[in-house]
């Protein structure tokens, strides 16, 4: 019985967290989030209503804490603040300069809240992580790629953009951006163009200069996971090749960087399927060559073709 109520205690703290985090929440999100009945999350509010927290729920909406209210959770697991210390490590690595800048700042307020205990935890750790990314995400002249793109999606405000193609081609847009992810160890802005009447997606170290522009979006748009189903193998083509099983194993660390779909064993080695399209050939044929002496391009021609130059090249160099 006192686990129960150690478990139902735990759940209402994290309830009021969940509630804190949004402007609204439905029980349904709760119910599934704590993996409990929706009679029980009702119970967990009536709870947190009798102690004393202002929650306004309105049928088929959700529910809201009153605009004002607030209580800090200011108790954090051993687990929760170790993770800081990884998430501090990746916003750094991986995110621009404001953005790196506004999370240190964020996370050294949580920081201070810890219990000493807690704190010489993290410093203990702190110096034991390391993430190490070679890839060049971002203009370095442009501290504020995400800010801006973030910005703007909040708002509903048009982006102007200068950027350089993959052919090195200088160009500018007016986009009304989507969404950002991450693919390929790079960071790119899905948006609508209004150059091209069509939703593109362009990568962040690619960006010449961005500034937020006061002309709201012409459309509504959806979820970026919405546009990423749908566009995922547009303009992409089948390529099949042949690895020999001594090297076949060598390749599952980075293939799924270069467009791998699947693989099927044979006789004498492992055949892979992938997706590439125009601008992803070249870093998949210089891939491939890595294994060159143990595998084999299967289709399409044009991709023999592209290995073939490729060799051809390498040759006059020597």
């Amino acid at each position: 019985m006192e686990d129960l109520s150690l478990k139902k205690f735990d759940r209402v703290v994290a309830i009021l967290t969940n509630l804190q985090s949004k402007k609204t929440v439905k029980a349904q999100e709760l119910a599934e989030k704590f993996n409990v009945s929706l009679r029980t999350i009702y119970r967990d509010i009536k709870t947190l209503e009798a102690s004393g927290v202002p929650i306004i729920g309105e049928a088929g909406i959700g529910y809201t804490v009153v605009e004002g209210y607030r209580l800090p959770p200011i108790m954090f697991t051993k687990q929760e603040a170790s993770s800081f210390v990884t998430a501090e490590k990746l916003m750094a690595s991986f995110t621009d300069k404001n953005l790196k800048e506004s999370f240190q700042s964020g996370i050294g307020k949580i920081k201070a809240v810890l219990k000493n205990t807690d704190k010489d935890w993290l410093e203990a750790l702190d110096s034991q992580i390391a993430i190490y990314n070679q890839n060049k995400l971002f203009n370095d002249t442009i501290p504020h790629v995400f800010e801006t793109i973030l910005e703007s999606i909040a708002s509903k405000k048009q982006i102007n953009l200068t950027y350089k193609s993959f052919d090195d081609e200088h160009t500018y847009r007016i986009i009304e951006p989507v969404g950002v992810f991450n693919e390929h160890s790079y960071w790119y802005i899905l948006g609508y163009c209004l150059l091209r009447k069509d939703y593109r997606q362009f990568r962040t170290d690619r960006i010449l200069g961005l500034t937020l522009s006061d002309v709201s979006f012409t459309k509504e748009h959806g979820k970026i996971e919405d546009y990423r189903k749908k566009d995922s193998n547009i303009g992409k083509k089948v390529i099949t090749l042949f690895f020999e099983k001594e090297v076949a194993r060598y390749t599952k660390g980075t293939r799924k960087y270069y467009g791998f779909v699947s693989e099927e064993e044979k006789e004498n080695g492992v055949e892979m399927v992938f997706r590439a399209n125009e601008q992803h050939d070249e870093y998949l044929v210089r891939w491939f060559l890595m294994f060159g002496d143990q595998a084999t391009v299967i289709s399409p021609i044009e991709f023999k073709d592209k290995v073939s130059n490729m060799i051809r090249k390498i040759s006059e160099r020597l």
